[in-house]
């Protein structure tokens, strides 16, 4: 049973933005700590942002400070991912991960749940 969907990815070019978004159908969404991540060819995994299911903790990975904004929309059941000023390293395929905790994880071992990645292409 897929429980989170992400949407949004796509080919743009340097300094170009796009909104990722990452639709949960969890039971705990209100209680979810949520997070994107992404995977460059080659690379592992890595953290980009994490944000608690308060909204009162947000964390990002220091290369996309001052660029990128995650956030959710508790009605909707949706988080979101706005990038601005891309760069081509930002080029991987993206995931969206939630785990029912009060915590705020940024290891991708500590999400048990996982969409099925959007790719980000960003050309110079």
């Amino acid at each position: 049973q897929v429980q989170l969907v992400e949407s949004g990815g796509g080919l743009v070019q340097a300094g170009e933005s796009l909104r990722l978004s990452c639709a949960s159908s969890r039971r705990t969404y209100n209680r979810d700590a949520m997070g994107w991540f992404r995977q460059a060819p080659g690379k592992e995994r890595e953290f980009v942002a994490a944000i608690n299911w308060l909204q009162s903790r947000i964390y990002y990975t220091d290369s996309v400070k001052g660029r990128f904004t995650i956030s959710r929309d508790n009605a909707k059941k949706t988080l979101y991912l706005q990038m601005n000023s891309l760069k081509p390293e930002d080029t991987a395929v993206y995931y969206c991960a939630a785990r029912n905790t009060m915590e705020l994880p940024t290891s991708h071992n500590s999400y048990d749940s996982w969409g099925q990645g959007t790719q980000v292409t960003v050309v110079s």
